[in-house]
């Protein structure tokens, strides 16, 4: 059974900084693209950054680059996002996605995990 579970969220002010964990369990992801997305309350869901697993190609939103890193650990299965200078309108659930996917900012990963919640006081 595939799982991908998340951890790392909190509350933090403004301006500071998280780093977000997503630990893959039931098969290896070296080969799929990982995938971190965020909804905050009343938005829809969206794309925030991924990585392709092999060859370690990133992708960012707009609203992120900059502040926010995405980076792999093959050997431990897991995806980190580094979230520094972090603003209110950050505050989401992060969640975590992989799967073999053609646009790795799109929403059609094959695996989701539940979610961990980022809180950014002003």
């Amino acid at each position: 059974q595939v799982q991908l579970v998340e951890s790392g969220g909190g509350l933090v002010q403004a301006g500071g900084s998280l780093r977000l964990s997503c630990a893959a369990s039931g098969r290896t992801f070296s080969r799929y693209a990982m995938g971190w997305f965020r909804q905050a309350p009343g938005k829809e869901r969206e794309f925030v950054a991924a990585i392709r697993r092999s060859g370690g190609v990133t992708y960012y939103a707009d609203s992120v680059k900059g502040r926010f890193t995405i980076s792999g650990d093959n050997a431990k299965n897991t995806v980190y996002l580094q979230l520094n200078s972090l603003k209110p309108e950050d505050t989401a659930v992060y969640v975590c996605a992989a799967g073999r996917v053609g646009d790795p900012t799109g929403f059609e990963y094959d695996y989701w995990g539940q979610g961990t919640q980022v809180t950014v006081s002003s």
